[in-house]
């Protein structure tokens, strides 16, 4: 093995190159930052699961799932957030906005659907109020 390919795959295991979503996670706070959002989460992990952004719009509190994909070939991204994974994002809403005390502040769910081609730029996607809160839970319990 030469000197070049050994720097590379030390480089390579310092600095793992990012998997698609994670990539599709930071095109997605990018633009929202760049529309007066405030991100306040990135991939924050609770108990339960984790939240891709949370954000300030003004004083609503944003739960922001995103998804992407390299094409629509098999569906827009967006379609990947089901009624199960809705009800799954709703309860960690709520543990989120009961942890943090912000159970008094308005609260909505956004989806950012980033497909990114490989070689090109992506194409992002935002969905403002995307779902309601789902399942059986109170909201402000």
């Amino acid at each position: 093995m030469g000197l070049r390919a050994a720097v590379t795959g030390w480089r390579r295991r310092l600095f793992p190159e990012k998997s698609l979503g994670r990539r599709g996670e930071d095109a997605a706070a990018r633009y929202l930052k760049r529309r007066g959002y405030k991100i306040v989460g990135h991939r924050v992990r609770l108990p339960s699961g984790e939240l891709d952004l949370v954000a300030f719009d003004g004083q609503t509190v944003v739960f922001v799932e995103v998804k992407t994909r390299r094409s629509d070939q098999h569906g827009h991204p967006s379609d990947a957030v089901t009624p199960a994974k809705q009800r799954r994002l709703t309860r960690l809403a709520v543990s989120f906005l009961k942890r943090h005390g912000l159970l008094d502040h308005p609260a909505r769910f956004d989806v950012v659907s980033v497909t990114w081609p490989p070689g090109e730029k992506p194409r992002i996607e935002h969905f403002k109020n995307a779902f309601e809160a789902a399942g059986r839970w109170e909201f402000y319990s």
